[in-house]
């Protein structure tokens, strides 16, 4: 091993396998990977956060437990490597790039019936990960809002 001058070598990447990332994961990439520790876990039964849409905003970014869909994702050292910086709700949001009504979706025990699965959700931040999704389900609500809506209108014109 040559000796080098800790000046010289100061801002060099780690060698270290884990910690090498030649560009940041994107977000889909983020959340495939989150899902792919999930399906490992796949017949394992996992905790839901409580209550997340009744907790006090800033108590709810601080909310964990272990063995949650968000100690799942903690423990993968490629995602902490990227930029997760522990397993509360908070953290996890914007790493992953998460509202709050799709944290909800994901992680609260209302949508769960009492019985979390690691399948089920990783199926769920599957579908979270698929960019055109993301685009899409916006205008998806807006016309089937608007045809409903549209569709009451014609039926009371047509009673009238």
């Amino acid at each position: 091993m040559q000796h080098q001058d800790l000046d010289r070598i100061r801002g060099q990447k780690s060698l270290d396998p884990l910690f090498v990332h030649q560009q940041p994961l994107t977000r889909s990439e983020r959340l495939n990977r989150w899902a792919d520790r999930l399906d490992a876990r796949s017949g394992s039964l996992l905790r839901a956060l409580e209550d997340v849409e009744y907790v006090n905003p800033g108590v709810r970014r601080q909310m964990r437990k272990d063995e949650s869909p968000l100690a799942v994702a903690f423990a993968d050292p490629e995602l902490r490597a990227d930029g997760l910086k522990s397993d509360r709700l908070g953290d996890a949001m914007d790493y992953f790039g998460l509202s709050e009504r799709q944290a909800h979706w994901l992680l609260c025990d209302c949508h769960y019936g009492g019985r979390m699965t690691a399948h089920e959700v990783a199926s769920r931040v599957r579908d979270e990960a698929r960019p055109l999704y993301d685009l899409l389900r916006p205008q998806i609500w807006a016309s089937l809002t608007g045809a409903a809506v549209l569709a009451g209108a014609v039926g009371t014109v047509a009673l009238m």
